[in-house]
Parts: C-alpha cells; sequence; structure tokens
C-alpha cells in the first residue's frame, strides 16, 4: 500500500503492517474479506440486539422464523426444521423442548405419520418472531444508509456471486 490518508481504516492500516513483514505477499484479498468480517461481525451485533429486543436468543429467532415462513398454519416436522436451520437432530429437540416450555411453539401429532410430530408456532412465538423481524429490518436499513439504492444492489450482487463460489 502506499502513503496513509485519511480514509485508510483498520484494515488498511493491517494490510500496511503485513506488507512490510511480507514484501513479496499480495494482501489485496484482505481488502475485501477483512472488511467482509468486520461487517459480520457488526451484522451479529445488529442481529443479537433486534432479537433481544423481542425477548428472543438467536437461535429462538432462527428457529420461529423458518416456522413462521412455513405456510399457515405455520409448522414443520422436526426433520423440516433442520434443514431449514442446518442444526443436528440433538440440539433441535433441545431447541424445541425450550420453546415449547416457553409457550412459543407447540408439538402435535402428524396426521400423516401417526410415529411423528409437527411443530406450529404459537400465536406468541408468531408476535415475538415478527417484531424481531420488524427490528432486524429497521436496523439493517439504517445500517445501509451510508449506501444509494444502486450501490446496495451492486454490493448485494457482487455478495451473491461471492456466495455460490465453491468452498475449496
Amino acid at each position: 500500500m502506499g502513503e496513509r490518508n485519511d480514509r485508510d481504516d483498520e484494515v488498511d492500516l493491517l494490510i500496511d503492517a503485513w506488507s512490510r513483514r511480507l514484501p513479496d505477499i499480495d494482501f489485496t484479498p484482505l481488502d475485501v474479506m477483512s472488511r467482509l468480517r468486520r461487517v459480520a461481525l457488526r451484522l451479529t451485533s445488529i442481529r443479537a440486539a433486534a432479537f433481544e429486543h423481542a425477548g428472543l436468543a438467536t437461535w429462538e429467532f432462527d428457529v420461529l422464523a423458518a416456522l413462521r415462513r412455513a405456510e399457515p398454519p405455520h409448522e414443520l416436522s422436526p426433520a423440516e426444521l433442520i434443514r431449514a436451520t442446518m442444526i443436528g437432530s440433538a440440539a433441535m429437540t433441545n431447541r424445541l423442548d425450550n420453546l415449547r416450555s416457553r409457550g412459543l411453539v407447540e408439538r402435535r401429532p402428524n396426521p400423516n405419520d401417526g410415529r411423528s410430530v409437527l411443530v406450529r408456532i404459537t400465536p406468541d412465538g408468531a408476535s415475538r418472531v415478527d417484531s424481531a423481524m420488524i427490528e432486524l429490518v429497521r436496523s439493517e436499513a439504517e445500517t445501509l444508509r451510508v449506501l444509494d439504492r444502486r450501490d446496495r444492489d451492486a454490493l448485494a450482487d457482487l455478495l451473491r456471486r461471492l456466495g455460490d463460489e465453491p468452498r475449496p
């Protein structure tokens, strides 16, 4: 990198320092990836605050949101919830037990398979997850206010392409 200027941020300073230690290495990938990491950490904080606003933990939001997105009556099998949230069976059982004890979901026998159950979001669960989503969208919009619509659309497209890349 070159001389420091007023637009330098922590990533620029990090790259400058590493460039002095390892001058033969191209650190330009850090220009993007280190900033994405910092934005991801900020997003984690924004999301946690939005969920807390509705009295939910992040994991509770994830399960309730999957149910809320399902067509009415907003119910899924535990296997469908596992696929939607990408967590293991034992963890899902524990989460559903906790959500049921809080009155945010209910279980009922699956009419199509007597050996299984369906999990349905309760009115309180729906109200909380809706409140969390409204606060999340508000907070994220506030964060993105520094970008105009064209920049947001371009960034979303770039991130979509980056997210579609196969993993090494």
